[in-house]
């Protein structure tokens, strides 16, 4: 799973089967520290809560398709939770 941040909403004019009533949302992808990792992405939104500002953890691939229902619908990524928090190891050698 990929930790993201909910930059925008997707409004397509036309739509897969099985994907409607599906948000999308325009993702940040981030590294571990929150910082932004990459180009924003598109995702369908499985949890169908996910707001700007919310940070998601998404999944991409074959998982993406099995997150909706019905299953195997044409999603390359897909958020499947919100995160409340995100909590770092010390690095080794260093003091907590």
């Amino acid at each position: 799973m990929l930790l993201g941040r909910v930059i925008g909403t997707v409004v397509a004019s036309v739509l897969a089967d099985g994907l409607a009533g599906t948000p999308l949302l325009w993702v940040q992808p981030l590294d571990r520290r929150g910082e932004p990792a990459g180009e924003p992405l598109v995702c369908a939104d499985g949890t169908r809560m996910a707001g700007r500002g919310q940070v998601i953890y998404w999944v991409a691939s074959r998982e993406a398709a099995l997150t909706l229902d019905p299953s195997f619908v044409p999603v390359d990524d897909a958020v499947v939770g919100l995160v409340d928090d995100v909590e770092l190891d010390a690095a080794p050698g260093s003091e907590r």
